[in-house]
């Protein structure tokens, strides 16, 4: 599992501490990009979807393919194309066919509430991973729902697919270390919490970069119910 630790990290020494990490940068805080192209082992370049959601507004995606344009030359970067959340599967996929780079740097958002099987369709098209994003009914993390959901799609991407397919979790550092196999993870946890007392970017990072997933998913017998 890689762990992406999204920006902006301030101050910059904090930011330093962090060298030779990956790095997570929203193309609504591009503060830090050159300097975790310069640092880094590798960048995700975030779309900015969920910040804009959260807020009410709108992404100007044509300036988004511009942004996202200047460091893909970066082999070891990688851009999440357009989606938004709690809209349905054909406005995403309308999204997906404006999309200008191509997918060997690209990995496409399947949302928790769309069916299963778009997912195992995006993991069958040739993109190099494949995000998955919570929505509103699935937007706590780790919630009861959310794990159930999630032991759904494990459950179908291992039955459909021979080896374990590339998935990256939005916003799930929190998943480390548990069951399902994502390949990679993000959060905002170094960024937001490294001020607090005992806390340092470089013993949060080493913490959560130290914690992996199983590579394989064991199908699971779906639990009824109770009436």
């Amino acid at each position: 599992m890689i762990h992406y630790h999204g920006t902006p990290i301030t101050p910059i020494a904090a930011l330093y501490e962090l060298a030779g990490r990956c790095f997570c940068v929203s193309h609504t805080r591009p503060d830090d990009v050159r300097r975790c192209h310069d640092i880094g082992q590798s960048v995700m370049l975030d779309n900015g979807a969920f910040s804009k959601w959260k807020s009410g507004k709108l992404t100007d995606w044509k300036a988004f393919y511009d942004w996202a344009d200047q460091y893909l030359d970066c082999p070891t970067t990688w851009a999440i194309p357009p989606d938004v959340i709690d809209a349905p599967s054909q406005e995403q996929d309308a999204l997906l066919n404006e999309w200008p780079h191509g997918k060997r740097q690209a990995g496409p958002v399947w949302h928790m509430d769309e069916p299963i099987s778009r997912l195992c369709l995006l993991v069958d098209d040739g993109w190099s991973r494949v995000c998955i994003g919570s929505t509103s009914e699935y937007a706590v993390v780790l919630s009861e729902p959310w794990e159930r959901r999630m032991d759904d799609v494990w459950n179908q991407l291992a039955i459909t697919f021979r080896r374990t397919p590339p998935i990256h979790m939005l916003r799930g550092m929190q998943c480390s270390g548990r069951r399902w196999p994502f390949a990679s993870v993000d959060s905002s946890d170094i960024a937001q919490n490294h001020h607090l007392l005992h806390r340092s970017p470089r013993t949060m990072a080493d913490r959560w970069d130290a914690m992996q997933c199983p590579a394989r998913w064991i199908v699971k017998a779906k639990q009824m119910e109770l009436i």
